[in-house]
C-alpha cells in the first residue's frame, strides 16, 4: 500500500503538519510557531486557524491524501452561526465558570462528576456556559474544543469527538453521550453542544473554501481526531493492557487502558484510581484512566529560559536530590493526581553553591516526582513499565532519571512525536487503509527500547520521593493558609 495521510498536531508552542504513508515514512513536514502563554489560560482562535492553514499549505501539493486528522490541546471555543469565534477562547488551564458550577451544590456536582468520570470540578465548555462573562449564549451557536473548531472550519460540520466531549464536564463518559438530564437541571442549552463522534470516524470533507486556502483537495475526508495527549497515549498503548503510557510535553499526560478484568471501574465511580480521570479510548468501546499532571516539562522550560542552557553531561553529574535543592513545579496549579488548582511553584533549600545545573536538575527531578505520583496511582504494585514519549524523551539522561525516580522500567519510544504520529494513526484508521492500531504502532513508532532503573539510584530516589511529597504537601498547605486560598 502506498496511500498517505495528513496529520496535524496543535500544541501550546507550535502547530505541526505532516504527510505520512502507511509504512510510517515521513514525506513532508511543516512547523508554525505559536505565540501563546505558558499556562494555557486563553488563546485567539482566529490566529490558531491561520497557523493551521499555514502548516497545511506547507505540506500540500503532493498526491491526493486518503484522509486528514487533527490532534490538539483541550480548551473551549465559542462560535456563532457562521462558525466565527466569539470572544476569547479558553485553553487547557482555563478556570472560568467553576464558581458558578460550585454554586449548584455538592449533590448536583457529585452526580455530574460521577457521570463525567472526573474527580473534581474543572474548567471546560460546561463551566464556560455557566459563566455569563465567559460565553454570551445569545450570540453563541455552538461551543467546541479547539480541535473541533478547526474541524468545523475545514468541513463546515459541527462535531465533538468522545474524548474532547469528556473534557467539557457535560458528557456521560461511559455512555459516550451528553448528560442531557443534568444539563437541563442546570438550565444549560444542550443544543449548543454538537453531536459526538468516535475519534477514528470520518466526520466531513474539506470544503472548497478550505481547500483553496490550504492547497489541499476539495472533498478530502476529515477524521474526528482528539485531544493531543489522549491521541499520543492511544498510539503508545495500542491494545496493550499491561503498560502505562506517558506523553511528556508542557505537561505529562499519563494513561492506562482499562481491561475487562477491571471492568468494574466503568460501573463504580469510586473504584477508579484515586484522582484519575476516566476517558474514552481512541479505540471504540474502550476506556483509559489517567490524566494530565499539570506543569512539568513547562516548568523545566521556564527555568531553562531563566538560567540558560546547561549541557546534559553537566546535568547528569548532579547527584540525586540536587545537593538539597528542591523545586515544586506547580506554577499553574496541580492536576492529576492531587487536583490542587491553587498550588504554586516553589524553590526550597537553596544555598549559595547551587548553580544553574542544580536548578535545572531539581526541576527535572520535580517533573519526575510529579509523574511518579500519577503512575503510582494507576499501578500501586509498582510493577508495570511506562511507555515514554514526547519532547523530554529525546534526552537519554532524562529517560534514565525518570526510570530511576519511578523505580520501574521505561519503554522508550524511538519516535518522540507520538501526538503527531497518533493523529496520522487516526487518519489511517478512519480512511480504512489500516484497521489494527497495534500494527500502526509498530509501523509509526517501531520497537520500544527498555531503560531499566539503576538499583542504587532508584533506592535513593525512593527515599527522596517521600521527602519531596511531604514538602509539597506542607508547602501547598502553608501557601493556602498564608494567602487565604
Amino acid at each position: 500500500m502506498n496511500a498517505h495521510v495528513i496529520a496535524v498536531d496543535v500544541g501550546t508552542s507550535a502547530v505541526r503538519a505532516a504527510v505520512l504513508d502507511t509504512a510510517g515514512r515521513l514525506l513532508a513536514h511543516e512547523r508554525v510557531p505559536r505565540a501563546s502563554g505558558l499556562g494555557g489560560d486563553t488563546f485567539d482562535a482566529d490566529t490558531l486557524e491561520q497557523d493551521v492553514r499555514a502548516a497545511l499549505r506547507g505540506v500540500s501539493g503532493g498526491p491526493t491524501p486518503a484522509a486528514l486528522a487533527i490532534a490538539a490541546h483541550i480548551g473551549t471555543v465559542a462560535v456563532d452561526a457562521g462558525l466565527r469565534p466569539v470572544g476569547r477562547s479558553g485553553g487547557w488551564a482555563d478556570s472560568r465558570g467553576i464558581r458558578q458550577l460550585t454554586a449548584l451544590g455538592d449533590a448536583w456536582a457529585g452526580r455530574l462528576l460521577a457521570a463525567a468520570g472526573r474527580p473534581c470540578l474543572a474548567g471546560g465548555a460546561l463551566a464556560c456556559l455557566m459563566d455569563p462573562e465567559a460565553v454570551d449564549t445569545e450570540e453563541v451557536h455552538a461551543v467546541l474544543s479547539p480541535k473541533d473548531f478547526l474541524v468545523a472550519r475545514l468541513t463546515g460540520r459541527l462535531t465533538a469527538d468522545t474524548i474532547s466531549a469528556a473534557y467539557t464536564l457535560a458528557s456521560d463518559v461511559r455512555r459516550r453521550a451528553w448528560n442531557v438530564d443534568l444539563l437541563h437541571e442546570a438550565k444549560v442549552d444542550v443544543t449548543l453542544l454538537p453531536p459526538q463522534s468516535e475519534p477514528t470516524s470520518v466526520v466531513g470533507t474539506l470544503t472548497q473554501e478550505a481547500a483553496a486556502v490550504t492547497g489541499l483537495p476539495t472533498g478530502l475526508p476529515v477524521v474526528s481526531g482528539g485531544p493531543d495527549g489522549s491521541v499520543g497515549i492511544g498510539l503508545l498503548l495500542g491494545g496493550s493492557e499491561d503498560i502505562i503510557a506517558d506523553v511528556a510535553g508542557t505537561t505529562d499526560v499519563v494513561g492506562r487502558l482499562l481491561t475487562d478484568v477491571v471492568g468494574r471501574l466503568l460501573r463504580d465511580p469510586d473504584a477508579l484510581p484515586d484522582g484519575a480521570v476516566l476517558n474514552p479510548s481512541v479505540l471504540p468501546g474502550r476506556f483509559v484512566a489517567g490524566g494530565a499532571t499539570g506543569l512539568t516539562g513547562g516548568a523545566v522550560a521556564h527555568w531553562r529560559s531563566l538560567v540558560g542552557t546547561v549541557e546534559d553531561e553537566r546535568l547528569a553529574e548532579v547527584p540525586p536530590g540536587a545537593d538539597g535543592l528542591i523545586i515544586l513545579p506547580s506554577m499553574t496549579g496541580a492536576r492529576f493526581p492531587d487536583w490542587r488548582p491553587d498550588a504554586r511553584g516553589a524553590v526550597l533549600g537553596q544555598r549559595p553553591e547551587h548553580d544553574a545545573a542544580h536548578l535545572l536538575r531539581a526541576a527535572q527531578e520535580a517533573a519526575a516526582h510529579t509523574l511518579r505520583d500519577a503512575v503510582d496511582r494507576l499501578d500501586p504494585s509498582g510493577e508495570l513499565p511506562v511507555a515514554f514519549a514526547g519532547g523530554s524523551s529525546r534526552s537519554a539522561h532524562v529517560a534514565q532519571l525518570r526510570a530511576d525516580v519511578l523505580g520501574r522500567p521505561l519503554l522508550l519510544s524511538p519516535e518522540p512525536d507520538v501526538t503527531l504520529l497518533g493523529a496520522a494513526a487516526l487518519a489511517l484508521l478512519g480512511s480504512g487503509e489500516i484497521s489494527d492500531l497495534d500494527a500502526l504502532r509498530s509501523c509509526l513508532i517501531g520497537t520500544l527500547r527498555r531503560v531499566d532503573p539503576d538499583e542504587a539510584r532508584a533506592a535513593r530516589y525512593g527515599e527522596l520521593h517521600t521527602r519531596w511529597r511531604t514538602l509539597k504537601d506542607t508547602t501547598d498547605a502553608a501557601y493556602a493558609a498564608a494567602t487565604g486560598l
